[in-house]
């Protein structure tokens, strides 16, 4: 039986999906649109594309923070009411951003952004599987990935268009009117709903070291080439002893942040993992094509997001026809196959500029780590229960975006070290290649552990 209130009829079913559709929209549109953003953001705001993409992985440092307690507090305290909030947290976080002008407010107003973005994500999941019948979940998470995705398609030709014409502050500000009509869809078609089985209180000192010990991480994988070796290693130290404080805590805690005992699910640890190294692979894809296109071979932004736009409609793409995939074949090696795909597309970028070789790369990658990544999240909510699923969303999430911003961070850092010695072209397309080989191996070697450990996972027609 699912919780809340009574099942809701055809028409209500529709504007929880497009809600929830919204919801991923303005989180992915906000994203890729800024990456074509960030070179002349950092010209405007005198510093340089490497330092500045704190804009981008302290936003998903925060997000990843805070995707479990937004999952849980959605679940404790009502799902549509935590949306509503961390949307309107977002919208105004924007608004901020686009209207200032020091790159520490910035990057500060983008870290509280990102806690709004970690509040909506897993909900938006999650009034997915509260609202829809078991047997069409699947399929209606991957059509709201799919309307999410139109910012796939949209963001770099978006972001480079309006920065190159305009400004890169409009990429920030048009998320408030777009956040104000997501606020009102969800109210509106959103049914309150909560997990009536536990009471409305927090984890507090889970929280804080969950989230603290990401921080630490991530910031010492940033920071590696400015500390000395001592003060990196003591960070990492510090920030994982952190993490490990969180999972002693929640052992105990009456009613954790998050129950350990979700990962005794042999299914949702395999499909996380898998949905890990897809989306790590896609977006650290993303940020280095991105800085070799524009200063790389020196092409404009509303260029490279033209170019780009071969990625991002692949991934649009393969967003909805994941739910389908996952209907008709084995979650578990659909991704792992999807991901070599994704690799492949990255061996063809790395071997350089060549137009008709890049381009069919740009698609591989796009519609291979995009069909991981989507497959990834519906799997995890087809192998929990319904009450649940706010957790499960959130640990999840945490987990895939988590790492993809600890890997964008040591990027930057790779990407200014090898810049010296062999040019930033040459750099980069190094980088891109062993990121699509080490894909390819993980992704393969999952998939045989789903093989020996994991029932086909193909949904009931």
């Amino acid at each position: 039986m699912r919780f809340g209130s009574h099942a809701p009829g055809q028409p209500r079913l529709g504007l929880t999906l497009v809600a929830a559709a919204l919801c991923i929209f303005v989180v992915q549109l906000d994203f890729l649109a800024l990456n074509l953003a960030l070179p002349r953001m950092a010209e405007e705001l005198h510093t340089t594309t490497t330092d500045l993409q704190w804009v981008i992985s302290g936003y998903m440092l925060a997000l990843a923070a805070c995707l479990i307690p937004g999952g849980r507090l959605g679940d404790i305290l009502g799902r549509r009411r935590v949306l509503v909030f961390g949307l309107a947290l977002f919208g105004l976080c924007s608004l901020g951003a686009g209207l200032s002008s020091t790159v520490e407010v910035v990057v500060v107003l983008r870290i509280a952004q990102g806690i709004g973005a970690g509040v909506l994500f897993p909900l938006a999941i999650a009034v997915i599987t509260d609202a829809y019948p078991p047997e069409r979940t699947m399929r209606a998470i991957g059509d709201a990935y799919g309307v999410g995705a139109l910012a796939l398609a949209l963001g770099p030709l978006f972001g480079g268009g309006v920065t190159e014409l305009v400004s890169w502050r409009w990429v920030l500000l048009v998320n408030v009117p777009t956040v104000l009509v997501a606020i009102a869809v969800v109210w509106v078609g959103v049914r309150e709903s909560r997990d009536s089985t536990v009471p409305r209180s927090i984890d507090l000192p889970g929280l804080v070291l969950v989230v603290l010990g990401i921080a630490a991480v991530t910031y010492a994988v940033d920071r590696v080439q400015a500390w000395p070796l001592a003060g990196t290693v003591a960070m990492v130290v510090a920030g994982v002893l952190l993490l490990v404080g969180f999972v002693l805590r929640e052992r105990v805690a009456r009613w954790p942040l998050m129950a350990l005992d979700l990962f005794h699910n042999v299914p949702y640890v395999i499909v996380t993992l898998m949905a890990m190294v897809a989306n790590t692979a896609l977006v650290v894809s993303m940020y280095g094509i991105t800085i070799y296109l524009q200063e790389g071979q020196g092409r404009s932004p509303l260029v490279a997001g033209a170019i780009f736009l071969a990625a991002s409609v692949a991934a649009g793409v393969a967003a909805p026809l994941s739910g389908r995939l996952g209907e008709r074949f084995d979650i578990p090696r659909t991704i792992a196959v999807a991901t070599v795909l994704g690799a492949v597309g990255l061996y063809l970028v790395s071997l350089g500029p060549g137009l008709g070789t890049y381009l069919a790369g740009l698609l591989l990658i796009g519609f291979g780590y995009g069909t991981g990544w989507a497959m990834g999240s519906i799997g995890t909510q087809t192998v929990v229960p319904p009450e649940r699923a706010g957790q499960a969303s959130g640990v999840t999430l945490a987990i895939v975006i988590g790492v993809a911003g600890i890997a964008v961070a040591g990027a930057a850092t790779l990407i200014e070290v090898r810049t010296h010695g062999e040019g930033i072209e040459r750099a980069i397309e190094g980088i891109l290649l062993w990121i699509g080989i080490g894909s390819a191996v993980v992704a393969a070697l999952l998939g045989l552990l789903a093989a020996r450990l994991m029932p086909r996972t193909v949904a009931a027609s």
